[in-house]
């Protein structure tokens, strides 16, 4: 029963990496870029909710709705101010200002909120354990809450991404972004639309994050955001597909090798494991070869 409980919270980590890889995933499949921000957003997200739940007595079925808004605002933002300009810039250009906006985003949050760490409220996910073989497996309710949500965000993006308007729209900007022009397409709404949908889903991930992990901080989005994107790499950088599935293998590789080899090795494990897939498969376990024209 202990393997079995290691694994379902390393399905629950892993959907949790899932999610946020989701947003490293669509921004570079879009817009050929690696928004290192993006785990602060995560952050600014928990800390929305937190706020909500804790000061502004806010009901926690609209807590997540406020902290979506606020990060798709954010995300939108970032875009237009940091990115937008460096369109045509060199990689490292755009490499750079990610960072930068990254330690931009955590020294606002350690101003506004200080350096402390807050515990986040246990009562925005209330579903009680659900016990399995008899009661020796229990399985806490927001491990539940968690895997059920990453599974719907993901068929909803897909569905999204394949049947509407502009998720084609972002497929054509994805596939040849001077095409996508020349039929129309307005480029910079696609990847403003990018940008938000993805810091969305980072505030769906900060919240589920810090309620399966309580310690809320400045810097709690900086290690799951390099882990997310790992997670992305190893499932394929640009597939959804492959981000929910690097993202669950990412987290049963991390609880198993800290419940079974080291608790202190298990980040290094976790990085070791990337190495030696991209040493394999260097475009991740669902990524497609692309060939560049010469």
């Amino acid at each position: 029963m202990m393997f079995l409980s290691n694994l379902l919270g390393g399905i629950s980590l892993g959907s949790i990496y899932a999610i946020i890889a989701l947003g490293y995933t669509m921004v570079y499949g879009i817009a050929k870029m690696l928004n290192f921000a993006h785990g602060d957003v995560i952050m600014v997200g928990a800390y929305i909710a937190f706020c909500a739940l804790q000061y502004w007595n806010i009901p926690p079925l609209l807590a997540v709705p406020l902290a979506m808004l606020v990060c798709t605002a954010l995300g939108v933002t970032i875009e237009g101010l940091a990115y937008r300009p460096l369109r045509q810039a060199t990689s490292l250009a755009v490499l750079i200002t990610a960072i930068g906006m990254s330690y931009l985003l955590q020294n606002l949050a350690l101003l506004i909120w200080g350096a402390n760490p807050k515990n986040f409220p246990s009562a925005l996910i209330t579903l009680p354990a659900l016990s399995l073989f008899g009661g020796e497996l229990k399985v806490p309710g927001t491990t539940i809450v968690t895997i059920l949500a990453n599974i719907v965000i993901m068929i909803v993006l897909t569905t999204f991404t394949a049947k509407t308007k502009l998720g084609k729209a972002m497929r054509c900007v994805s596939e040849d972004r001077g095409a996508a022009e020349l039929m129309g397409i307005n480029v910079n709404r696609t990847i403003s639309a990018t940008f938000a949908i993805g810091s969305a889903l980072a505030a769906i991930a900060g919240v589920l994050l810090c309620s399966a992990y309580p310690t809320l901080m400045p810097t709690t989005g900086s290690m799951p955001g390099i882990k997310a994107f790992t997670a992305a790499v190893f499932g394929g950088i640009g597939s959804i597909p492959g981000a929910m599935v690097g993202g669950i293998l990412l987290g049963i590789i991390e609880i198993l090798g800290k419940a079974y080899i080291s608790t202190e090795l298990g980040d290094a494990i976790v990085f070791a494991v990337l190495i030696l897939v991209l040493l394999v498969r260097p475009t991740g376990l669902l990524g497609k070869p692309v060939h560049e024209k010469v």
